[in-house]
């Protein structure tokens, strides 16, 4: 007998144009998939959970994040693009050990799970050596989260890397898809994160696209971003070099020329937006506006924790902001008395979980709330100070909810969080390790946080 629960009485926001929102509807799941979703689903013998004081909706899609930087969350909050890689991949990621690459994985996952993000695009360029990228691969699938594991470079070296590199992405990804990856069907799929022209000579760029599409990993780079690869053209790079392709997805593209965003258009490419980073760190505007002016629809990401906060309810409000600020602001600059065409809250949550999916090649999956799709589930709490009353459960999500009001996780219908609280996860362990690798990073090169240094200063000074 399949597994039955009945998640009853929630306002469902479906995300499937199809099945629309139902207010005080029913979502069924059978085993790992979403059974049935209505205004009334007969379920006999059935777990029953009440749902009645909850939004019921597909967990947050997340991607692009580096997962393994769990670890220095927080290390680098003033720092620009220049300045994290300085701090980051130059100073910490050469330090990394295979078990600090597993600690962050882990916590990060748990992290996303918390926060309702129900599948992570794992960009991990910290594969140094092929056990890095087998604890990396540990880290997610012991937290049971869905996952895109995005095989990116090592980071051994800042010059050798980056920066015009000569250094091809390893070949060990073979290895990886064998070992990890022989099916597509898993919790877990595979993806490759190239850096693209600018950061490495042309050969390196087609080797690098050429062992992505012969172990059949679909692309992910970074594009178009800060005052540095905004100069490269790197779109138009890679159409000259033939490369282009619906299999590659284009990170940031603050920097990307009208002719970039219609040759990714063209192409059939996929935009993923990191909009806190991006306006924090310098990488440019958000381009959500020149997105989708060329039909590009964008999918959300976090990026790195060791600046912004992992949830997704902080990366839909900064580019709901940002986007409509600057549509007001063309508007009065061009002396427009009308309201001018402003994105939608359902635009952003549609960013946030179905273009999600789509971008990360997962939306026959996940994403929205189908039937025959797999059971990844939020229950977002509405009875708290902060979501009380309900009067548009869209706006309740992407305007008024924060990571507290995540009441419920299912994951391919396993329940990862319940009453507010995750379950089945290692968070004392998680957090050990963590601090064991935090202090053996620090220990181990010459980054050092304030309060660290404080401390040390005040504890010489009470030694004399």
């Amino acid at each position: 007998m399949p597994k039955r629960v009945l998640l009853r009485g929630g306002h469902v926001l479906s995300m499937d144009p199809q099945i629309g929102d139902i207010y005080g509807g029913d979502v069924l799941l059978e085993d790992d998939r979403i059974a049935a979703v209505g205004a009334s689903v007969e379920a006999g013998g059935a777990e029953v959970i009440d749902a009645s004081n909850c939004v019921v909706m597909p967990g947050f899609i997340d991607s692009h994040r580096h997962t393994w930087e769990t670890v220095m969350r927080g290390i680098a909050p003033d720092v620009n693009l220049a300045g994290y890689f300085d701090v980051v991949l130059d100073q910490l990621a050469p330090a990394y050990r295979p078990e600090d690459v597993y600690a962050g994985n882990y916590l990060g996952s748990l992290e996303a799970i918390d926060a309702g993000v129900t599948t992570v695009l794992d960009w991990s360029h910290i594969n140094n050596t092929p056990e890095h990228s087998d604890e990396a691969i540990r880290g997610l699938r012991e937290a049971q989260l869905r996952a895109v594991y995005c095989y990116g470079n090592p980071n051994t070296s800042l010059a050798d890397w980056w920066y015009t590199s000569t250094l091809k992405s390893p070949e060990d990804i073979r290895r990886v898809r064998d070992q990890y990856f022989s099916s597509d069907d898993g919790l877990l799929t595979l993806a490759m994160g190239t850096r693209g022209p600018g950061f490495c000579t042309e050969e390196v760029v087609r080797h690098d696209w050429e062992l992505a599409r012969d172990v059949g990993a679909p692309i992910s780079v970074h594009v178009g971003m800060g005052p540095f690869a905004g100069r490269f053209s790197m779109v138009k790079q890679l159409s000259d070099l033939g490369l282009l392709g619906d299999d590659t997805t284009y990170i940031h593209c603050n920097y990307l020329s009208d002719e970039e965003f219609k040759l990714i258009a063209d192409t059939g490419g996929k935009v993923s937006i990191a909009p806190t980073v991006e306006m924090i760190m310098g990488h440019g505007t958000p381009p959500t506006a020149q997105a989708l002016k060329h039909g590009l629809r964008p999918s959300l990401s976090i990026d790195v924790v060791t600046t912004v906060p992992g949830d997704m309810f902080t990366q839909m409000r900064f580019l709901f902001a940002q986007d409509r600020l600057l549509a007001h602001e063309a508007a009065f600059a061009a002396g427009n008395e009308e309201e001018p065409k402003l994105l939608s809250s359902r635009e952003v949550l549609e960013f946030a979980t179905i273009e999600g999916a789509r971008v990360c090649g997962l939306e026959r999956r996940t994403g929205s709330l189908t039937p025959g799709k797999q059971a990844d589930i939020i229950l977002v709490r509405c009875d708290h100070t902060n979501t009380y009353p309900v009067i548009d459960p869209v706006s309740t999500v992407v305007l008024q909810a924060d990571t507290r009001n995540v009441d419920a996780v299912f994951v391919a219908g396993k329940q990862l969080k319940r009453d507010g609280r995750l379950v089945d996860a290692d968070l004392r362990g998680a957090r050990d390790r963590a601090a064991a690798s935090l202090e053996y990073l620090l220990g181990h090169t010459t980054i050092q946080p304030h309060w660290v240094q404080s401390a040390q200063a005040g504890s010489h000074a009470h030694a004399h």
